[in-house]
């Protein structure tokens, strides 16, 4: 299946490009805002790769389950499943509250690392665009 294999790479593509940008992130907010600001940026950024990492494995196992399953099994989606695609919500509405009430970490530097995945998924995006044609000549043999 190539285009399983084309989806996997891309979805790596975005984990380690979420970090890189989030790492890149990381040390701009820490040169302009202090440790503070790099601290809060790393905070969103972790968050922000382990809420794609969950949605990417609840996604999964929800797609694997529709396609693979049949009879009355087939409406069974994996608990854990539904503990990742659910329990992130509750795992950045608990970061969220506690960075908004109780921390000494800047709200803006802290939501700046949340949009790390976002960034990363726009990366790999353009990056899939302009490699689009390379990949289309070589498959052609030209």
């Amino acid at each position: 299946m190539p285009d399983e294999a084309f989806g996997s790479a891309t979805l790596r593509r975005v984990e380690w490009l979420t970090l890189a940008l989030g790492g890149l992130g990381t040390a701009l907010a820490a040169w302009w805002w202090g440790w503070h600001g790099g601290l809060g940026v790393a905070l969103g950024t972790v968050l922000s790769w382990i809420n794609f990492r969950w949605l990417k494995g609840g996604v999964q196992a929800l797609g694997k389950t529709a396609t693979e399953q049949t009879g009355p099994e087939a409406a069974r989606v994996p608990k854990g499943a539904l503990v990742k695609f659910i329990g992130r919500f509750a795992l950045l509405l608990v970061a969220v509250y506690v960075i908004l009430t109780r921390s000494w970490v800047p709200p803006l530097a802290f939501f700046a690392g949340l949009f790390a995945s976002a960034a990363g998924v726009v990366v790999a995006l353009v990056y899939e665009l302009l490699t689009s044609g390379v990949k289309q000549s070589v498959g052609k043999g030209l």
